[in-house]
């Protein structure tokens, strides 16, 4: 029996502008969470102003916070006394920065822990997780960072949720979300996987984010001279008749276009919801 994986998702954008933002609203349902990518050149008033253009469309604007990014606390407080006074954010991913700490957030930990998220009415936070590992940080480490996250803002009141990082190995993602449950994390997980986009941009953004392992398996059993856009089908598929893995939805990585990835979600979803038996749907509401 089919769950609901691929129609409760969640997509990521960077700098979608209005026109953009427009035709969202055609194709997403209302309440949709949209990311907001954290690029190192965004600023300030760009995160402030596309999060309110979101909300104002329906949707629901979740903004990444890049620790090692934050030059100062101040600046933390400005952004977000802004996205909550402009565009009523109470949702973040909070991630660590690929780049070296420059101010006074070392982590993501450190901004959970001492970001005054709650105070600046935050409610929800996402915390970042990999099924393939990361090559900067030891696994051991990976486990015990992931279990201080989730008791900080647990004592902050704040709910929490888990975003993977995107694999191309359904296989993976299965052994590691089993692994997950095992260990007693019962929180929501939205697994990332990489929305249609062409062989060589999952190229460049699999090197990118250290996920070559996967995208080799990928590429093993594609047809020789692939060309066009490559799309997450396998994923979808094995996620959405997966049992026993509690809360899992679908999160895309809009490396194709947000416009593109929205009209793929959606129509996954809609292919899943009309696969369903009337009665399961019923029950899953």
């Amino acid at each position: 029996m089919l769950n609901n994986f691929a129609r409760r998702y969640s997509l990521e954008a960077t700098r979608p502008n209005q026109k953009e933002v427009a035709a969202l609203t055609e194709l997403l349902p209302r309440g949709t969470p949209v990311y907001f990518s954290a690029v190192p050149t965004v600023t300030r008033d760009e995160l402030v102003t596309a999060a309110a253009l979101l909300r104002k469309a329906g949707l629901e604007p979740v903004v990444h916070i890049a620790a090692r990014r934050i030059q100062a606390a101040a600046d933390l407080q400005s952004l977000l006394a802004g996205l909550r006074g402009e565009a009523d954010v109470r949702r973040l991913l909070v991630i660590g920065g690929d780049v070296d700490a420059a101010g006074p957030f070392v982590d993501a930990l450190s901004v959970i822990q001492r970001g005054r998220l709650r105070e600046a009415g935050i409610t929800e936070i996402g915390i970042g997780v990999y099924p393939e590992g990361n090559a900067r940080i030891p696994s051991g480490r990976l486990e015990a960072a992931l279990d201080e996250k989730i008791a900080a803002a647990t004592a902050q009141s704040l709910a929490v949720h888990l975003v993977s990082q995107f694999s191309f190995s359904p296989e993976r993602i299965l052994a590691w979300l089993g692994q997950l449950r095992a260990c007693g994390i019962a929180l929501p997980v939205k697994v990332g996987m990489a929305g249609p986009t062409s062989m060589t941009a999952l190229l460049r953004y699999a090197k990118r984010c250290g996920v070559n392992a996967s995208l080799r398996g990928l590429m093993s059993g594609a047809a020789p001279g692939l060309i066009g856009n490559v799309g997450p089908d396998r994923i979808v598929k094995t996620l959405s008749v997966a049992g026993g893995l509690g809360d899992i939805a679908a999160h895309y990585f809009s490396f194709g276009g947000v416009l593109e990835t929205a009209r793929y979600a959606r129509g996954v979803a809609e292919a899943e919801s009309a696969a369903t038996p009337v009665a399961a749907r019923s029950q899953q509401i």
